[in-house]
């Protein structure tokens, strides 16, 4: 029987073929938009389809959504959701959604072998950010994230954004919401390996609370978290009704892709 060839970048790492999407949490700052935060409306697309629509641009066909608060709702939409965007997509339902969201990232990374791409389902992106993420792995870096170095974004809500500091050669030295001084921002899109949940994991034997930041760091510690500089792409977190509204009114002309009649 003949073997498929595994794409890989010019570095020689695979590229991945799997995402996880994290979708657990309380979303409380939409609440007043919708009970469901993954399930909240943009444009008349679910911040949930976005995510697996951008992934699934960016080559990825098996993508596990972590669930937790609303996880009925949230589960039950998924295999509408796989057949309108043509990915196979599986839920992985975390056992305490209130805990930090790196026991989420356990959660949904149990389900994948080899690299995958991780997103928060609050989160949009350009396709280019996610297309060109999926080609940064390589043997010397464990994760690599997606980074603005403009600290001045306006769509960058600073009181929530989880800050880094770089070291020269775009690895990172620190990572978290409180660290100063920063010179980038988190995008909330990781190429990962099975190093990252390990990380976490390791980070809660060490009396950490098991945030995602939390297994950043023991990487970063290990000089093995990169990045990858966006470029000035476009990318927002909806995570309020402020940030909602910009999301709509960018979103066509963000990915006009969405909108373009099927041939």
């Amino acid at each position: 029987m003949e073997t498929a060839a595994v794409s890989r970048p010019a570095h020689g790492a695979a590229v991945p073929r799997h995402a996880v999407i994290l979708a657990a949490g309380l979303g409380s700052r939409l609440r007043d938009l919708s009970q469901s935060k993954p399930l909240t409306p943009v444009c008349g697309f679910p911040l949930l389809e976005l995510g697996v629509r951008q992934a699934a641009a960016a080559g990825i066909t098996h993508i596990v959504v972590v669930t937790g608060h609303e996880a009925a709702r949230v589960e039950a939409a998924l295999p509408d959701l796989a057949a309108r965007c043509g990915v196979a997509i599986q839920a992985a339902r975390v056992a305490d959604w209130t805990l930090p969201n790196g026991h989420s990232v356990i959660a949904g990374a149990a389900l994948v072998d080899g690299p995958f791409l991780l997103m928060m389902a609050d989160h949009i992106f350009s396709a280019e950010i996610l297309q060109r993420l999926t080609h940064e792995g390589a043997p010397t870096r464990d994760v690599t994230l997606a980074i603005d170095r403009r600290l001045d974004n306006p769509l960058v809500d600073p009181d929530d954004a989880t800050w880094l500091r770089t070291r020269p050669d775009g690895t990172i030295a620190a990572i978290g919401k409180t660290i100063f001084p920063y010179d980038a921002v988190d995008c909330g899109a990781f190429l990962a390996t099975a190093a990252l949940p390990a990380a976490i994991a390791q980070a809660v034997a060490m009396g950490r609370p098991g945030s995602l930041s939390d297994g950043m760091q023991v990487l970063a510690d290990a000089g093995r978290a990169a990045t990858m500089e966006i470029d000035g792409a476009w990318w927002i977190d909806v995570d309020d009704p402020r940030a909602h509204a910009q999301a709509e009114a960018d979103l066509p002309q963000a990915i006009p892709a969405l909108f373009s009649p099927a041939i």
